[in-house]
């Protein structure tokens, strides 16, 4: 069985929540958990995430049925979600001046037979706790991650770096994308975790986990409650399933 709980919040200091979320209902027959952070000036950065859950929602929910289970098609189906999105908050950022640049992250996650096929795009993330270890499924697909990884600053530096939230991809941005798609272990007590960059940035991984592997139902508004306390620079949503 399959549990989920959520939560998000404006944080401290913007004018509008440009965060989006979705989690299935618990009897559903399709476990999809969604989260996405909009960018843009206007009202751009909301429309842009509020359509890449909608979009990535419908498109799931529509093909699952027909979807072969084996692991190849399911990530497939993730992939394409995310082409869609994608396709949709480009066209609709083109009709509209002033949508120009809006776009999203997006996280989705699509559970099925004790695995979790997880698709990322942007700098939110997605952990799994396991047991006594916590560890991040997702690579941020940002200016400073690639630094780290070319060895040009370590990771101490990468959480200071002035540019620590630009995005080398994001939804919406261009009119093809190449997410990261993967498949995961979901076992039984196994947490996913995932955040948008408001919580990462404000709160340690460490206090991540202690919270997450607390009270799972009052997981997502602890730690949205603690991101707040240490500053809430930026919007906070968070999402934790649990397998039980």
């Amino acid at each position: 069985m399959i549990i989920a709980y959520a939560k998000s919040d404006i944080g401290k200091a913007r004018e509008m929540n440009q965060d989006a979320y979705y989690i299935s209902d618990s009897s559903s027959e399709i476990k999809l958990y969604l989260l996405a952070d909009g960018m843009g000036g206007y009202k751009g950065g909301e429309i842009a995430s509020n359509l890449a859950i909608k979009c990535a929602q419908s498109y799931i929910t529509n093909n699952f049925k027909e979807t072969q289970k084996d692991k190849q098609s399911l990530i497939q189906l993730v992939a394409s979600s995310m082409e869609y999105a994608n396709m949709v908050i480009y066209e609709k950022a083109k009709e509209n001046k002033e949508l120009e640049g809006m776009g999203t992250t997006l996280e989705v996650c699509l559970i099925y037979n004790n695995k979790a096929y997880i698709g990322h795009i942007g700098d939110s993330r997605i952990y799994r706790i396991r047991k006594d270890f916590i560890r991040k499924l997702t690579q941020d697909h940002s200016y400073v991650q690639k630094l780290v990884k070319d060895g040009t600053i370590t990771k101490e530096e990468a959480e200071k770096h002035p540019k620590k939230n630009m995005l080398m991809k994001a939804l919406g941005c261009n009119a093809f994308v190449e997410p990261d798609v993967s498949v995961k272990g979901f076992l039984r007590d196994d947490i996913l975790l995932i955040s948008s960059d408001g919580l990462t940035n404000m709160v340690k991984q460490e206090d991540i986990f202690k919270i997450a592997k607390g009270n799972i139902e009052k997981a997502p508004i602890r730690l949205v409650d603690l991101a707040n306390e240490n500053g809430g620079l930026d919007n906070i949503t968070v999402v934790v399933i649990k397998n039980i």
